[in-house]
């Protein structure tokens, strides 16, 4: 009895802490969800959510990792950005991680405009990509954000139903 309370405890925190790492960028927060729907269904010995499920939540993280890298790139790409551009806001993504909250919004921002203008475009179609592929990440969060809920509801419903 208590090592399932201290494993569902720990479950909980780890799917709360992801939760959390949808939008913080210092927590990496797929990962974390599934870890902790892991470990809810290990305290209960895999009883109410099995394989199929665990495999499920797996590809929603799967998704929602490749959310995270490729939406400031298809974001730029859809401003009209060459592909220098959605080169940079990718490695801006990329490189925004260790810069914080901060680094991961202007990441994509900054590796867009610098791809821009390391093909002489103008400053112009370069501030453009970077708008581009900060929507990008805008609407990659809210896409992430539905995603993380997405999970709960699919355990949720496995778990209770």
């Amino acid at each position: 009895m208590t090592t399932t309370l201290l494993l569902s405890i720990l479950g909980v925190t780890l799917v709360v802490l992801g939760l959390l790492g949808v939008v913080l960028p210092a927590l990496p927060g797929p990962p974390l969800m599934l870890g902790g729907f892991i470990v809810l269904a290990w305290a209960e010995d895999f009883f109410h959510v099995g394989a199929g499920t665990l495999v499920a939540l797996g590809v929603l993280t799967a998704i929602m990792v490749a959310v995270d890298f490729l939406a400031g790139a298809l974001g730029a790409r859809r401003y009209g950005a060459t592909k220098r551009a959605v080169i940079g806001a990718t490695l801006g993504a990329v490189v925004g991680l260790f810069f914080g909250f901060v680094g991961v919004l202007l990441g994509p921002f900054v590796g867009a405009v610098l791809g821009e203008l390391s093909g002489d475009r103008g400053l112009q179609a370069a501030s453009r990509a970077g708008v581009g592929a900060t929507i990008g990440l805008l609407l990659g969060t809210a896409a992430k954000i539905a995603l993380a809920f997405a999970m709960i509801g699919v355990y949720l419903v496995v778990r209770f139903l």
